[in-house]
């Protein structure tokens, strides 16, 4: 029977102590071995140099270092660079760069495909492959952080799980690598810097407030008229729009940190006058604010952006009724980069 090697990267720093002790060696250089994985990212025994060559044969002889890397860049006109990341397993994600004058954030992924059905969104139509380790996404930020470095001469400041699939249905690992992400063991990232976007799951929204993380909450709404949610976002169906108010709620009452609704106005769909004033509805029931985002197209005829004269009366009516709103314009639209945009091409 084949011998299957063990990741080492499952293994926490006691199991990794306790290693060592099991072959008469001083725990302490499985405190080394956790530095050099999480600390400094290597992805190979032999660049371990404060372990002896002895040491590192043990290591390779019991385990192997599953990790990620770069497959492909693109960069877009506006400085935006998105990265396709072959998995261990050959499978491919993408991740992005968003530069800005004063930040670099990184879009990442915490799904090969995606688990939902929103029918706007190109990752949905690859359907859901697996989940991500959490040290898969971990790889995804040190990567990440490399190439910000390079390319833009300083490091990721902010981390936005806005890339394939939804955080909240991959959610142990979301959480083991928001950990190790923000760990001074780890990057030592802000969790006050890291944003989890959700397409909305009540029950999982709950449960990250209880996590007493200080990570912040973006929630894609679209549509705070049921119907119409329910159409667009079809898996919606099961969470109704007051059990995701509901669990809005719990969150602000246990983080007291305001909710971001994520808000696409198409043509035909959500442009009129009842839309904008359920969303008004909607926003004052829960202590939030609203960045309208720009359509990015999948090649669906059924999707157009709204006109700019609808976006305004949009922005109109929420600071009107004191509801913070951003318009923001789409980063990397013509390398597909932009949100909805990530299916691999």
């Amino acid at each position: 029977m084949k011998n299957f090697k063990k990741n080492i990267r499952k293994l926490s720093k006691e199991e990794l102590q306790d290693f060592f002790l099991s072959n008469r060696i001083s725990s302490y250089k499985g405190t080394q071995v956790y530095k050099w994985l999480w600390e400094k990212g290597v992805v190979d025994f032999d660049e371990m140099t404060n372990l002896s060559l002895s040491q590192r044969s043990l290591l390779k002889k019991e385990f192997i270092i599953n990790h990620a890397l770069i497959n492909n860049k693109k960069l877009s006109n506006d400085g935006t660079s998105k990265y396709s990341v072959k998995l261990y397993d050959g499978l491919i994600i993408e991740s992005v760069l968003i530069p800005t004058t004063r930040r670099v954030t990184a879009c990442i992924s915490s799904q090969v495909g995606c688990s939902l059905d929103c029918i706007f969104c190109a990752t949905s139509i690859l359907k859901r492959m697996r989940n991500l380790n959490s040290d898969e996404i971990y790889d995804q930020i040190l990567l990440m952080n490399h190439e910000s470095l390079i390319s833009y001469k300083r490091p990721i400041s902010n981390i936005v799980f806005m890339g394939m699939g939804e955080p909240l249905m991959n959610y142990n690992n979301l959480i083991k690598s928001i950990e190790k992400i923000s760990s001074d063991k780890g990057l030592n990232i802000s969790q006050k810097r890291i944003v989890v976007s959700t397409s909305g799951i009540p029950k999982m929204i709950k449960k990250l407030a209880d996590e007493n993380l200080k990570v912040n909450l973006a929630l894609s709404l679209h549509s705070a008229i049921e119907e119409t949610r329910n159409k667009i976002m079809p898996f919606s169906t099961k969470f109704s729009l007051k059990d995701i108010k509901d669990s809005l709620n719990y969150w602000y009452s246990k983080t007291k940190r305001k909710i971001t609704f994520e808000y696409i106005v198409w043509k035909g769909i959500n442009d009129n006058t009842k839309d904008i004033d359920s969303l008004v509805s909607y926003c004052k029931s829960i202590p939030s604010k609203v960045n309208i985002i720009e359509y990015n197209s999948i090649g669906d005829e059924d999707f157009k952006s709204a006109n700019d004269t609808i976006i305004e009366e949009y922005k109109r009516a929420l600071e009107k009724n004191k509801i913070t709103v951003t318009v923001r314009r789409s980063r990397g639209k013509d390398i597909d980069a932009a949100c909805g945009q990530l299916a691999n091409k």
